[in-house]
């Protein structure tokens, strides 16, 4: 039998795919799947614009409707998926706070891999100049945390299809 669809984030350092991974991962389980990015207030996207790391204090509420949109779409039997970077335990708890069922997908890559997709695209409000902090920021997931880690130096299908595995649900 196969493991039933849980709340899931796509995370890791911006530039490593968790939008892409995100949206096909979405439609091959037939969840919803929103970019936590436009969860952002605007104070936080300025400040991330004009190259200015966020703080613990700027995420919070942030983090608060990640935790919300979660809980709401499995309370209602309607599982989402949403990338959100979760760099640290902390933010990661403050979300599982909110829906413990959360199951986190950390995508790893190297900083030249990752700023390279940086360089090669447009964000609204995340420049390529952020990466370095968000990588001394990251903390990445312990074992107790049962986060999937998967190497980004593959194509989107491999990754997708890689964590369908590790989810026991590659039957979809």
């Amino acid at each position: 039998m196969t493991q039933q669809v849980m709340p899931m984030v796509i995370m890791g350092v911006s530039g490593c795919g968790k939008s892409t991974i995100g949206e096909l991962l979405a439609q091959r389980l037939g969840v919803e799947f929103i970019d936590g990015d436009g969860l952002h207030p605007t104070s936080n996207k300025d400040k991330m614009g004009a190259g200015i790391p966020l703080t613990d204090t700027d995420r919070a509420p942030w983090l608060e409707i990640i935790g919300q949109r979660l809980a709401e779409r499995d309370a209602n039997g309607q599982p989402v998926i949403i990338a959100c970077s979760a760099l640290k335990r902390s933010y990661r708890d403050a979300i599982r706070a909110h829906e413990p069922e959360t199951r986190f997908i950390h995508l790893v890559g190297g900083k030249e891999l990752i700023r390279g997709r940086m360089d090669a695209r447009e964000h609204e409000f995340m420049p390529s100049s952020l990466l370095t902090s968000q990588l001394t920021t990251l903390e990445v997931p312990n074992p107790d945390e049962h986060a999937i880690s998967v190497d980004i130096n593959q194509t989107p299908q491999q990754i997708v299809a890689y964590i369908l595995g590790e989810l026991g649900l590659d039957n979809r």
